[in-house]
Protein backbone atom coordinates (compact mmCIF):
# COMPACT_ATOMS: atom_id res chain seq x y z
CA UNK A 1 0.00 0.00 0.00
CA UNK A 2 1.41 3.36 -0.91
CA UNK A 3 0.02 6.27 0.66
CA UNK A 4 1.13 9.86 -0.25
CA UNK A 5 1.31 12.92 1.77
CA UNK A 6 -0.03 15.93 0.56
CA UNK A 7 0.84 19.29 1.89
CA UNK A 8 -0.88 22.04 3.09
CA UNK A 9 -2.00 24.38 0.41
CA UNK A 10 -0.49 27.94 -0.50
CA UNK A 11 -1.95 30.59 1.94
CA UNK A 12 -3.51 34.08 0.52
CA UNK A 13 -4.62 36.93 2.68
CA UNK A 14 -4.09 36.09 6.37
CA UNK A 15 -6.52 34.05 8.71
CA UNK A 16 -5.57 36.72 11.83
CA UNK A 17 -6.15 40.22 9.89
CA UNK A 18 -9.91 39.07 8.95
CA UNK A 19 -9.47 37.53 5.10
CA UNK A 20 -7.36 34.43 4.45
CA UNK A 21 -7.63 31.55 1.43
CA UNK A 22 -5.30 28.29 2.05
CA UNK A 23 -5.25 27.00 -1.36
CA UNK A 24 -4.71 23.30 -2.38
CA UNK A 25 -4.00 22.04 -5.75
CA UNK A 26 -3.79 18.20 -5.05
CA UNK A 27 -2.13 17.53 -8.56
CA UNK A 28 1.37 19.81 -7.99
CA UNK A 29 2.14 16.66 -5.13
CA UNK A 30 0.32 14.00 -7.02
CA UNK A 31 0.43 13.98 -10.86
CA UNK A 32 3.31 15.95 -13.64
CA UNK A 33 0.69 17.20 -15.89
CA UNK A 34 -2.35 18.54 -13.83
CA UNK A 35 -2.88 21.25 -11.16
CA UNK A 36 -5.62 18.59 -9.96
CA UNK A 37 -6.19 15.10 -9.87
CA UNK A 38 -8.75 13.43 -11.61
CA UNK A 39 -12.01 15.42 -10.68
CA UNK A 40 -10.52 17.37 -7.99
CA UNK A 41 -9.72 20.27 -9.18
CA UNK A 42 -8.66 22.49 -5.84
CA UNK A 43 -9.86 22.81 -2.23
CA UNK A 44 -9.72 26.69 -0.37
CA UNK A 45 -10.20 26.75 2.77
CA UNK A 46 -11.16 29.53 4.24
CA UNK A 47 -12.03 31.96 7.07
CA UNK A 48 -13.78 35.43 6.95
CA UNK A 49 -15.26 38.04 9.02
CA UNK A 50 -18.26 38.67 9.43
CA UNK A 51 -19.98 41.38 7.85
CA UNK A 52 -16.96 40.88 4.60
CA UNK A 53 -18.65 40.65 1.03
CA UNK A 54 -17.34 38.97 -1.28
CA UNK A 55 -19.19 40.58 -5.00
CA UNK A 56 -20.63 38.69 -7.49
CA UNK A 57 -18.26 36.91 -9.33
CA UNK A 58 -18.31 34.62 -11.89
CA UNK A 59 -17.76 30.73 -12.27
CA UNK A 60 -17.90 28.43 -15.78
CA UNK A 61 -17.58 24.63 -15.89
CA UNK A 62 -16.92 24.04 -11.82
CA UNK A 63 -18.90 21.96 -9.54
CA UNK A 64 -18.53 23.73 -6.21
CA UNK A 65 -19.08 22.63 -2.99
CA UNK A 66 -19.82 24.61 0.02
CA UNK A 67 -18.91 23.00 3.28
CA UNK A 68 -19.02 25.41 6.70
CA UNK A 69 -17.79 24.32 9.88
CA UNK A 70 -18.48 27.36 11.59
CA UNK A 71 -20.40 30.76 11.18
CA UNK A 72 -23.10 31.38 8.45
CA UNK A 73 -23.25 33.11 5.58
CA UNK A 74 -25.95 34.59 2.55
CA UNK A 75 -25.69 33.23 -0.53
CA UNK A 76 -27.18 34.88 -3.78
CA UNK A 77 -26.49 34.11 -7.43
CA UNK A 78 -28.00 35.30 -11.03
CA UNK A 79 -30.77 32.04 -10.92
CA UNK A 80 -32.51 34.03 -8.07
CA UNK A 81 -31.45 31.75 -4.92
CA UNK A 82 -31.02 33.68 -2.01
CA UNK A 83 -29.91 31.23 1.12
CA UNK A 84 -28.35 31.02 4.67
CA UNK A 85 -25.83 28.58 4.98
CA UNK A 86 -24.18 27.08 8.25
CA UNK A 87 -22.76 23.41 9.12
CA UNK A 88 -26.29 21.61 8.86
CA UNK A 89 -26.94 24.35 5.30
CA UNK A 90 -24.74 22.77 2.45
CA UNK A 91 -24.79 23.84 -1.12
CA UNK A 92 -23.39 22.45 -4.68
CA UNK A 93 -23.25 24.77 -6.93
CA UNK A 94 -23.37 23.34 -10.77
CA UNK A 95 -22.04 26.69 -12.47
CA UNK A 96 -22.50 24.89 -15.87
CA UNK A 97 -21.87 27.74 -19.17
CA UNK A 98 -22.68 30.58 -17.69
CA UNK A 99 -23.03 31.30 -13.53
CA UNK A 100 -22.20 34.15 -10.94
CA UNK A 101 -22.80 35.07 -7.06
CA UNK A 102 -21.93 36.22 -3.78
CA UNK A 103 -21.71 35.86 -0.31
CA UNK A 104 -22.14 38.07 2.59
CA UNK A 105 -20.99 36.78 6.07
CA UNK A 106 -23.29 36.88 8.88
CA UNK A 107 -23.30 36.68 12.43
CA UNK A 108 -20.76 37.48 15.16
CA UNK A 109 -17.69 35.28 14.01
CA UNK A 110 -15.88 34.05 11.61
CA UNK A 111 -17.06 32.32 8.93
CA UNK A 112 -15.35 29.12 8.28
CA UNK A 113 -15.13 27.09 5.61
CA UNK A 114 -13.89 24.65 2.50
CA UNK A 115 -15.46 26.08 -1.09
CA UNK A 116 -14.09 22.59 -3.09
CA UNK A 117 -13.95 23.09 -7.07
CA UNK A 118 -15.03 19.14 -8.66
CA UNK A 119 -14.59 18.63 -12.47
CA UNK A 120 -17.62 18.01 -14.44
CA UNK A 121 -17.43 15.14 -17.20
CA UNK A 122 -18.37 17.61 -19.43
CA UNK A 123 -18.15 21.69 -20.87
CA UNK A 124 -21.09 24.12 -21.04
CA UNK A 125 -23.82 22.61 -19.39
CA UNK A 126 -26.84 24.05 -17.72
CA UNK A 127 -26.12 25.96 -14.72
CA UNK A 128 -27.86 25.17 -11.50
CA UNK A 129 -27.60 25.23 -8.07
CA UNK A 130 -28.27 22.60 -4.83
CA UNK A 131 -28.83 23.06 -1.31
CA UNK A 132 -29.39 20.55 1.24
CA UNK A 133 -30.40 20.43 5.01
CA UNK A 134 -28.26 17.90 7.44
CA UNK A 135 -30.19 16.95 10.47
CA UNK A 136 -26.59 16.81 12.25
CA UNK A 137 -23.76 19.49 12.20
CA UNK A 138 -21.53 16.49 12.57
CA UNK A 139 -21.12 12.68 11.60
CA UNK A 140 -19.39 11.62 14.78
CA UNK A 141 -17.30 8.50 14.40
CA UNK A 142 -18.85 7.64 11.05
CA UNK A 143 -18.97 8.61 6.76
CA UNK A 144 -21.58 10.72 6.16
CA UNK A 145 -21.99 10.94 1.75
CA UNK A 146 -22.66 14.68 1.27
CA UNK A 147 -21.90 14.51 -2.55
CA UNK A 148 -21.97 12.04 -5.51
CA UNK A 149 -23.48 11.27 -9.03
CA UNK A 150 -25.98 9.41 -7.55
CA UNK A 151 -27.97 8.29 -4.14
CA UNK A 152 -26.35 11.57 -2.42
CA UNK A 153 -27.92 14.37 -0.94
CA UNK A 154 -25.85 17.03 -3.12
CA UNK A 155 -24.89 16.01 -7.29
CA UNK A 156 -22.49 16.07 -9.08
CA UNK A 157 -22.05 16.03 -12.38
CA UNK A 158 -18.83 13.67 -12.35
CA UNK A 159 -18.17 10.15 -10.95
CA UNK A 160 -16.79 11.22 -7.60
CA UNK A 161 -18.22 10.49 -4.02
CA UNK A 162 -17.48 13.27 -1.28
CA UNK A 163 -17.85 12.14 3.14
CA UNK A 164 -16.86 13.86 5.66
CA UNK A 165 -16.66 12.28 9.24
CA UNK A 166 -15.84 14.08 12.95
CA UNK A 167 -13.10 11.15 14.35
CA UNK A 168 -12.52 11.21 18.11
CA UNK A 169 -9.24 11.13 19.47
CA UNK A 170 -8.04 7.65 19.54
CA UNK A 171 -10.74 5.72 17.19
CA UNK A 172 -9.93 3.72 14.49
CA UNK A 173 -12.50 4.28 11.57
CA UNK A 174 -11.98 2.35 8.19
CA UNK A 175 -12.48 4.04 4.61
CA UNK A 176 -16.58 3.14 3.36
CA UNK A 177 -16.52 -0.35 2.38
CA UNK A 178 -18.00 0.20 -0.98
CA UNK A 179 -14.66 2.66 -2.06
CA UNK A 180 -12.70 -0.63 -1.78
CA UNK A 181 -10.35 -0.50 -4.60
CA UNK A 182 -10.91 3.48 -5.38
CA UNK A 183 -8.61 6.00 -5.75
CA UNK A 184 -9.07 8.55 -2.20
CA UNK A 185 -7.81 11.85 -1.15
CA UNK A 186 -8.00 12.03 2.40
CA UNK A 187 -8.20 15.68 3.27
CA UNK A 188 -7.85 16.79 6.79
CA UNK A 189 -9.70 20.01 7.87
CA UNK A 190 -8.63 19.88 11.55
CA UNK A 191 -7.08 17.60 13.71
CA UNK A 192 -4.45 14.89 13.25
CA UNK A 193 -4.61 11.54 11.59
CA UNK A 194 -2.47 8.55 11.08
CA UNK A 195 -2.77 6.27 7.82
CA UNK A 196 -0.23 3.06 7.67
CA UNK A 197 2.28 5.00 9.73
CA UNK A 198 1.87 8.23 8.34
CA UNK A 199 0.69 11.41 10.30
CA UNK A 200 -1.20 13.96 8.23
CA UNK A 201 -2.07 17.04 10.17
CA UNK A 202 -4.86 20.02 10.00
CA UNK A 203 -4.48 21.35 5.76
CA UNK A 204 -2.55 18.27 4.87
CA UNK A 205 -4.11 15.37 2.71
CA UNK A 206 -3.36 11.60 2.04
CA UNK A 207 -3.51 9.81 -1.65
CA UNK A 208 -4.21 5.87 -1.91
CA UNK A 209 -5.11 4.25 -4.70
CA UNK A 210 -6.29 1.09 -2.20
CA UNK A 211 -9.30 2.37 -1.09
CA UNK A 212 -9.05 -0.21 2.20
CA UNK A 213 -7.59 1.80 4.82
CA UNK A 214 -7.84 2.68 8.49
CA UNK A 215 -7.74 5.74 10.01
CA UNK A 216 -6.59 6.59 13.39
CA UNK A 217 -7.06 9.69 15.19
CA UNK A 218 -4.21 11.26 17.04
CA UNK A 219 -6.68 14.47 18.33
CA UNK A 220 -10.29 15.09 17.64
CA UNK A 221 -10.55 15.35 13.94
CA UNK A 222 -12.66 16.86 11.12
CA UNK A 223 -11.46 14.86 7.46
CA UNK A 224 -13.31 15.26 4.31
CA UNK A 225 -12.69 12.30 2.20
CA UNK A 226 -13.10 11.72 -1.95
CA UNK A 227 -13.25 8.60 -3.97
CA UNK A 228 -13.16 8.23 -7.25
CA UNK A 229 -11.94 6.05 -10.19
CA UNK A 230 -8.49 6.88 -12.05
CA UNK A 231 -10.63 6.86 -15.45
CA UNK A 232 -13.10 9.30 -14.67
CA UNK A 233 -14.11 10.77 -17.35
CA UNK A 234 -13.96 14.78 -16.84
CA UNK A 235 -13.44 18.27 -18.21
CA UNK A 236 -10.45 20.07 -17.24
CA UNK A 237 -10.96 23.66 -18.45
CA UNK A 238 -13.12 25.00 -15.94
CA UNK A 239 -13.24 27.99 -14.29
CA UNK A 240 -11.57 27.82 -10.95
CA UNK A 241 -11.17 23.45 -11.55
CA UNK A 242 -9.41 23.37 -14.50
CA UNK A 243 -5.89 22.53 -15.53
CA UNK A 244 -3.21 25.07 -14.28
CA UNK A 245 -0.20 23.61 -15.79
CA UNK A 246 -2.16 22.96 -19.06
CA UNK A 247 -2.99 27.14 -19.00
CA UNK A 248 1.06 27.91 -18.50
Amino acid sequence: MTITNVPAGRMRGDFSQGFGVEILYPGLTLTSDDSGIGPIGRIDRAQVQPGHLIGMHPHKDDEILTYIRGGEMLHRDTVGNEKKLDKTHFMMMNAGHTFQHEELMLGGGPVCALQIFLRPNAADMEPTVQFHEFSEEDSVNRWRLIAGPSAAPLKVRSDVRVFDARIAGGVHLRLPAEETGRNTLLYVYSGKVSIAGKVISEGESAFTSDGDLEISALAASDVVLFSFTSDAEVYRGGMFSGNLRRRA
